[in-house]
């Protein structure tokens, strides 16, 4: 077994973001249960730890350019990269999950909890974002900056908050990939079906980088400068 076995899988993708790819095609949470050793992960899921292992230490990219950033900087750069990506793509996959499950619902009836989970999801994770960008990012941007004063007392506080409401939102993540079963499309799926398929794992993959960067850098940086 290799040494990045007894590392935990938040610290894999932050030191390598190639990582997280390979983490997601096999179900291993490094974004909401990113403390976790890989070798625990893999032992809870029923996976080789050594195959995982090596398939990680051949992925290109041991490092990116948000592992670097400022608190500030890498605040913006979520609501970049992320935020915006969202507020576009869950609008569109909502509509598509209506469509899909108008056509296929009565031969597939998974589609029906699909859809509840699709709406769900983008319920959770719209205020979600719009709280980060109003209240929790202006906020480490002023800390930054000197403040250490805030309405809502220790900005450890809305840290707290979003961690938690990452925790729902990762565990309707997981239910999507159960009642797809892993976004694998049947065989008289549509050209529709398999679109709202692929935007889905699209979204899930996306999502647990996006919740990986705030939950173990960022939040961990905010909390150690603040001495939490």
């Amino acid at each position: 077994m290799t040494d990045v076995s007894h590392r935990s899988l938040g610290d894999i993708v932050a030191s390598n973001p190639a990582a997280a790819r390979a983490l997601d095609a096999h179900g291993l949470d490094y974004c909401c249960h990113g403390n976790a050793t890989l070798a625990r992960a893999c032992a809870d899921a029923g996976i080789d730890p050594v195959a995982i292992a090596d398939e990680i230490a051949e992925l290109a990219g041991a490092g990116d350019a948000w592992t670097a950033l400022d608190p500030p900087v890498l605040a913006d750069h979520i609501v970049e990269a992320h935020h915006a990506y969202l507020f576009a793509e869950l609008p569109r996959v909502d509509a598509l999950s209506a469509r899909v499950l108008d056509a296929h619902g009565a031969r597939h009836p998974e589609l029906h909890e699909v859809r509840r989970l699709v709406v769900n999801l983008r319920a959770d994770l719209e205020p979600h974002m719009m709280k980060e960008e109003r209240v929790l990012f202006p906020a480490i941007h002023a800390l930054w900056k000197g403040r250490t004063d805030f309405p809502f007392g220790s900005i450890a506080n809305p840290i707290r908050m979003m961690i938690m409401e990452h925790g729902r939102a990762g565990q309707l993540l997981a239910d999507l990939r159960t009642a797809t079963r892993g976004y694998v499309v049947p065989a008289d799926g549509c050209a529709s079906y398999r679109s709202l398929y692929e935007r889905l794992e699209a979204i899930e993959h996306d999502t647990h980088v996006h919740i990986h960067k705030e939950n173990h850098v960022l939040f961990d940086a905010v909390l150690r400068k603040i001495g939490d």
